[in-house]
């Protein structure tokens, strides 16, 4: 057991779990910017363009959902999404120091002597 290395592995484990309460708002999904393109009733020669709307999308319960956002919803909504890609990656660091540490902290099994 190498104290050393587990004093460092700790405090990194710590740093990383001290940085999850800092994330804020954590949702899943996506957000779309959607226009519609059709022809203007009263000028059939020219496109009209209507939107955009914005739409958020994740799963729930193993189906797709798809809420309507409207402006000013957009950018927290994102920012939480932009959240959770950080939490993602938080926790994969820290299930990785966590691995290391018991490594570094426990005895593990002893290895069989082979006749050679």
């Amino acid at each position: 057991m190498d104290k050393q290395l587990a004093g460092k592995l700790k405090t990194r484990y710590e740093r990383s779990v001290a940085r999850l309460v800092k994330l804020g708002p954590i949702v899943q999904g996506t957000i779309t910017e959607r226009t519609i393109t059709k022809k203007d009733p009263r000028n059939p020669d020219t496109p009209r363009t209507i939107g955009p709307y914005y739409q958020w999308t994740f799963k729930h319960n193993a189906k797709t959902v798809t809420v309507n956002l409207s402006r000013p919803q957009v950018r927290p909504f994102q920012q939480a999404i932009d959240n959770n890609r950080r939490l993602e990656v938080l926790l994969t660091q820290i299930r990785d120091l966590s691995r290391q540490f018991l490594e570094a902290t426990t005895q593990g099994v002893q290895k069989r002597k082979t006749n050679k």
